[in-house]
């Protein structure tokens, strides 16, 4: 797989070491199949979904276009001036100062903001475990979008099929109403929530059931669609269909063996679902 700025280019001898085409892989149980753009991974005799739950970083917006700068100027700011300690953090968060980005095992990917704060605490003398947590999530809120997509044209077009739509994660609540009201999908969305609205956190399925609750559907007609491992492994205890997407930072053999079908980025999502018929 040949990864160019949030596109994803998709080499088929790669995807052959993981699942030759046509064969059932032995714990998923989905099977490869070529589509004309894509590699698909077709889901076998699954119920009708009717809600579509996404997370946000690496899913709706593109993980390294917007939030690569923003953990260089954390760090830089978190730091103040001593290279000792920027270098210390930066090894706690697996950011690459020199070039500039985090790096597919950073655990800011998939993990809270309270997780996080509680990573740099000791390198930030002066501030509490709230103050750092607290500082993290305003600064969040700053953070350049990079939608992978047309997201309002998709999800307009999701909703007109009937489909239920939310977002899941692990980011902050506040954080998230923002983002996804700034890229204009909050007409279009039933349910926001992040890690501190009182359903848990991902990869517990508590804040994916609380989606379906709300939107008074079988866990077994919804859709998990996310970027990370944590995203799919709630998806799965939840009892749901698990759509990994390559727009963030795991390739795709770490996502495969936790997913029914792996994707490019949410745009093929329609294309997917139309085929499933």
């Amino acid at each position: 797989m040949i990864r160019l700025r949030g596109h994803v280019q998709f080499c088929n001898d790669m995807i052959a070491k993981i699942c030759k085409p046509g064969v059932v892989a032995l714990e998923t149980g989905f099977v490869l199949a070529q589509l004309p753009s894509r590699v698909d991974v077709r889901v076998q005799k699954i119920r009708m979904l009717k809600g579509l739950l996404f997370d946000k970083d690496g899913t709706l917006f593109d993980f390294g276009g917007t939030w690569n700068a923003w953990g260089r100027d954390v760090l830089d700011h978190l730091s103040d001036g001593d290279p000792a300690r920027l270098e210390a953090m930066a090894r706690a968060l697996r950011f690459d100062l020199r070039g500039g980005g985090f790096q597919p095992d950073s655990p800011v990917i998939a993990e809270t903001n309270r997780e996080v704060a509680e990573l740099l605490l000791q390198y930030v003398p002066g501030r509490s475990l709230v103050q750092i947590e607290t500082f993290l999530t305003a600064e969040a809120v700053k953070a350049p979008l990079v939608p992978v997509t047309d997201l309002p044209a998709l999800m307009s077009g999701l909703r007109d099929l009937g489909y239920v739509l939310g977002v899941m994660t692990n980011d902050a609540e506040a954080s998230a109403r923002h983002q996804v009201d700034l890229a204009g999908l909050t007409p279009h969305l039933s349910f926001v929530a992040g890690f501190d609205s009182g359903h848990g956190a991902k990869p517990d399925p508590d804040p994916l059931l609380a989606f379906a609750r709300q939107a008074e559907l079988d866990p077994a007609r919804v859709a998990m669609i996310g970027d990370s491992t944590h995203d799919l492994m709630a998806g799965r205890a939840a009892g749901m269909i698990c759509v990994g997407v390559l727009s963030g930072m795991a390739p795709i053999e770490e996502l495969a063996p936790h997913a029914h079908v792996v994707l490019p980025d949410i745009s093929h999502l329609p294309e997917w679902l139309s085929a499933r018929g």
